[in-house]
């Protein structure tokens, strides 16, 4: 809710000024400040409306994750409208929470279509949820990104069709899967490697399948495999099979609840293998002490000294702030929010309209932009071309190790 304190405050701060308010003595005959006056001037000169709708899960199962991805994509909106607009229309965004599940997340991209009339959806973040809301979108000639949805079957139809409306700005779990693999091999020089996931999920099960086919064709082997269910917190059996098999690496690509767990009873256990995760790991709720000496794949870095990225991190840490006033550090999912909402935007503005949903998923498959996740264009399926960044767990904290490229 961070953003909605800050209009809030804005607004309330706005209501108690002299200048503004005669019943507290203001003298409303005097001029309005120099600031006001351009604020006043650039909101005139902007004429109708563009709604975007952001769905987001701000409860259920990660909604830290939904948080981060709206305060994002917020951001990018409001630097659009402070800079004049889009197509000299003010941006209105739409937050709805879609909960990281199908159900809520169908409900909410009917309403935000339907009742809302909107033509453009950044969302959902979790792939579960975003290949039902792709199926309406698609349907009803909706552009819908999705900044961090991952599964291939987001962009892509069962049939292996492209979707002619729907894009993601994230990697895909092919991408990521092959890639984390290679680091795995290359890099760590890992030669056996043990997988955990949740069959019932795709996010997880796909990513492990990825890995294990990369691991494999580049020369590693699996040592074992452990399933588990998203309810699970005891992890007792599966960590004896790994102590057993003493592989070199256990990758375990989940949402960084199961990674807490297992990282946790793996040290009381006195386990020492390595692990790797994927981007779910991206939390500031990962336990960094039980996960210490682990690796991630990753969409982004606040530290890498690219104007694209410091320029968002400045700008993300003056709008938002913890409740002791300090500029917070986005993480990957609101740099990839902010990415997918300014693509889509550029899109609209190179396609020079917001009515004609065609001309701008055109713009959108052709486009070439610097992002703060990399430079973006997107591929036959609507994914992007761009470098997987690896992160470590060292010392309580997240370090910068490598990118590996397609």
């Amino acid at each position: 809710m961070r953003a909605l304190k800050v209009v809030t405050w804005l607004l309330i701060a706005a209501l108690l000024s002299p200048a503004c308010n005669p019943r507290l003595g203001g003298d409303t005959s005097a001029p309005a400040p120099a600031p006001a006056r351009a604020e006043a001037a650039r909101l005139a000169a902007m004429s109708g409306e563009i709604k975007i709708a952001i769905l987001v899960p701000l409860t259920g199962q990660a909604p830290t994750f939904g948080a981060s991805t709206r305060d994002g994509a917020l951001l990018a909106t409001n630097e659009w409208n402070a800079k004049g607009g889009l197509l000299g229309k003010r941006i209105i965004s739409i937050v709805e929470d879609s909960q990281c599940a199908p159900g809520p997340a169908v409900k909410a991209a009917n309403k935000v279509i339907d009742q809302d009339k909107v033509k453009f959806i950044v969302g959902e973040v979790c792939s579960g949820a975003s290949i039902p809301v792709s199926e309406i979108a698609n349907s009803k000639k909706v552009i819908q990104i999705s900044p961090t949805s991952t599964e291939p079957n987001v962009t892509v139809s069962q049939d292996g069709q492209t979707k002619r409306y729907i894009f993601r700005a994230c990697f895909t779990d092919e991408a990521q899967g092959k890639l984390g693999a290679r680091f795995a091999r290359k890099t760590l020089k890992a030669e056996t490697a043990f997988l955990m996931f949740d069959p019932s999920n795709s996010y997880t099960s796909g990513l492990a399948g990825f890995f294990e086919k990369e691991f494999v064709a580049g020369g590693g082997k699996i040592v074992g495999k452990g399933t588990y269910t998203g309810t699970d917190t005891d992890f007792s059996a599966t960590l004896a099979k790994i102590a057993q098999a003493r592989p070199d690496l256990v990758y375990l690509p989940d949402f960084f609840g199961v990674p807490n767990l297992v990282t946790r009873q793996a040290k009381e256990k006195g386990l020492a293998t390595t692990f790797m995760g994927g981007d779910g790991w991206d939390s500031s709720d990962l336990d960094t002490q039980a996960a210490d000496g682990s690796f991630f794949t990753n969409h982004f870095w606040p530290r890498d000294p690219r104007p694209e990225v410091q320029n968002f991190v400045r700008a993300y840490g003056a709008q938002f702030k913890d409740e002791k006033g300090v500029p917070q550090v986005p993480d990957a999912l609101a740099a990839l929010a902010y990415d997918a909402t300014n693509l889509l935007l550029q899109a609209i503005q190179e396609a020079g309209t917001a009515d004609d949903t065609d001309k701008v998923a055109d713009a959108l498959a052709n486009i070439s932009f610097n992002a703060v996740s990399g430079k973006i264009s997107f591929d036959a399926s609507h994914n992007p071309i761009k470098p997987v960044t690896v992160i470590a767990v060292r010392g309580g904290t997240f370090v910068f190790n490598s990118q590996v490229a397609p």
